[in-house]
């Protein structure tokens, strides 16, 4: 997407909710039932995308379908994103 501008939120949303997409897709290889779709989306380990803080990873289970369990304050520099400070704050 050459015009998406990087400093809106909505555009990096997008963009990392499209690759978890991809992930839970190619999880699924060839078996493309909604029971291996849900299967897959339920079962993500420790995936880490380019537009997330590093430390934050994305993780499912059957029982807990929350997939940011840490969050961080950041602020775009131009380029990338700086974080403000260095511990993260994690979700109930």
């Amino acid at each position: 997407m050459p015009d998406g501008n990087p400093n809106d939120s909505m555009v990096v949303v997008g963009y990392s909710q499209g690759q978890t997409l991809e992930y839970v897709l190619r999880q699924c290889g060839d078996e493309l039932t909604r029971e291996n779709l849900m299967k897959q989306a339920t079962s993500i380990e420790d995936l880490q995308l380019p537009m997330l803080q590093p430390g934050i990873i994305f993780s499912t289970s059957p029982t807990d379908y929350r997939l940011v369990k840490a969050f961080g304050l950041l602020r775009f520099a131009g380029t990338r994103w700086m974080p403000l400070g260095t511990d993260l704050i994690k979700t109930q």
